[in-house]
């Protein structure tokens, strides 16, 4: 019994679900980077912001102070909205990890599945091979012990070998 078709096509398909979510997870990961680098840039500029904070109460530039106060503010209102962002797209990133794994494991009994298949097919052919191999030996011990028999003028022994005689003969003739 060879690998059937359906089970081949179950393979494919699982593949393709497994290749998708790889695709997806690599996607998501990558928006949590890009969603990790803001944050990392905002609190660059709320630092900034702090500098120039320090710096105009040396200088005593009003607009500098103003302009540092700003960028503080704007870094933790931008903190803070990429805060829950990030947690969603970690979620998702662990979501979609589970599911990648989750098609991978079934890509892999289905292979599983075709392999042993492959193997049992494998094992029947070797096993019916030499159910041949044997037959074929058995008749020619056979047809050599019957020969003997009959070239030393003897009968053979059963109908079975008078039938086999018979289809000895009649090879040699036709030959």
């Amino acid at each position: 019994m060879a690998v059937s078709r359906a089970l081949r096509r179950l393979l494919r398909i699982r593949e393709l679900e497994e290749e998708q979510g790889r695709i997806a997870l690599e996607a998501a990961v990558g928006e949590f980077s890009r969603l990790k680098n803001a944050l990392g840039a905002t609190v660059e500029r709320g630092r900034n912001g702090r500098l120039l904070v320090g710096s105009s109460a040396v200088s005593g530039e009003f607009t500098d102070r103003l302009a540092g106060l700003e960028e503080t503010r704007a870094a933790e209102r931008l903190a803070a909205a990429l805060t829950p962002r990030i947690a969603d797209a970690d979620e998702e990133v662990t979501n979609l990890r589970e599911d990648y794994l989750a098609k991978r494991v079934e890509r892999r009994q289905a292979e599983t599945l075709i392999q042993e298949a492959e193997a049992r097919d494998a094992l029947d052919a070797d096993r019916k091979s030499q159910q041949a191999l044997d037959d074929w030996f058995r008749n020619r011990l056979h047809r050599v012990g019957l020969e003997a028999r009959v070239s030393r003028g003897g009968a053979p022994a059963t109908a079975l070998d008078n039938h086999a005689a018979e289809r000895e003969s009649d090879d040699e003739q036709e030959t």
